[in-house]
């Protein structure tokens, strides 16, 4: 997901106060598309419409098809992410989100995240008047099984314009970590001391669990009626890249960078 179903939660919860069946469409621009700060070669732009169906103000599924854009292409489809999720929220005290997301990407798609076949997460968020905290954990299938998990904190900031019309700030500084699994391949030297013997190449997998990245992001999101216009800048940086030596073409691309996520939403 380019847009994580946490991010705008707060101000979506006080649209469907009812319990009531409401549908959401949305289009939203990623200026650099990426995956705890890993890139494709390409560096892609992405555009991606969202249809978000809430049967009540707990349940919700949403499906978004992605089109990316790079220096090889002008615009091109690249798959779709369906996510179908249970919130639960408490105003000024708590606010929980489980969901299992299904990407349906095209095979010969270069996105980083396009190996990614499921993820079931979770998350809670403690509110308060001072500091919210957030933590959460997940679980990646893609042709193996990865774990995991999120911290951050966030303060809202909130700001009545008009009886209809409401602005909502929320500066977020998040830690993302997860396992890594990769083949590294050393030379042992063989032989006992004094005679060195050879050097014997050892191959071996390894499955580490580490910090994937950094992110501090300040989403801005203006709600007028059905309307919502949403900014959501951002500047990531990638930590513990897997390099593999002389194949840049199975090392991970990334670096510090900035992006930013803009759209617009209007509820039916």
């Amino acid at each position: 997901m380019y847009l994580s179903p946490v991010t705008f939660a707060q101000t979506d919860s006080t649209t469907n106060t009812k319990n009531e069946f409401q549908f959401k469409l949305g289009v939203y621009y990623n200026s650099g598309l990426n995956y705890y700060g890993r890139t494709d070669s390409l560096r892609s732009s992405g555009v991606f419409p969202v249809a978000e169906f809430w049967f009540s103000k707990h349940f919700y599924i949403n499906g978004a098809p992605v089109f990316i854009w790079n220096k090889a292409t002008t615009l091109e489809y690249a798959g779709s992410v369906i996510t179908a999720g249970l919130r639960f929220d408490k105003e000024k005290k708590y606010s929980s989100n489980i969901y299992v997301v299904k990407p349906i990407y095209k095979d010969n798609s270069q996105l980083v995240q396009s190996a990614l076949k499921l993820q079931a997460a979770g998350t809670y968020t403690w509110i308060n008047k001072a500091i919210n905290i957030t933590g959460g954990a997940d679980i990646k299938l893609s042709d193996q099984l990865d774990y995991g998990a999120t911290a951050g904190l966030d303060h809202l900031f909130r700001f009545q314009i008009t009886t209809n019309s409401v602005l909502v700030i929320d500066p977020t500084a998040t830690v993302n970590a997860g396992t890594q699994q990769f083949t590294k391949t050393s030379y042992k030297q063989g032989g006992v001391l004094p005679f060195p013997g050879t050097q014997q190449l050892i191959t071996e997998e390894v499955n580490k669990f580490n910090i994937l990245s950094y992110e501090f992001s300040m989403p801005v999101v203006y709600a007028k009626g059905k309307w919502q216009l949403i900014a959501n800048p951002a500047y990531v940086l990638p930590q513990n890249l897997i390099k593999v030596p002389n194949r840049p073409d199975l090392s991970e691309r990334g670096q510090n960078m900035f992006y930013a996520t803009l759209g617009a939403k209007i509820i039916f």
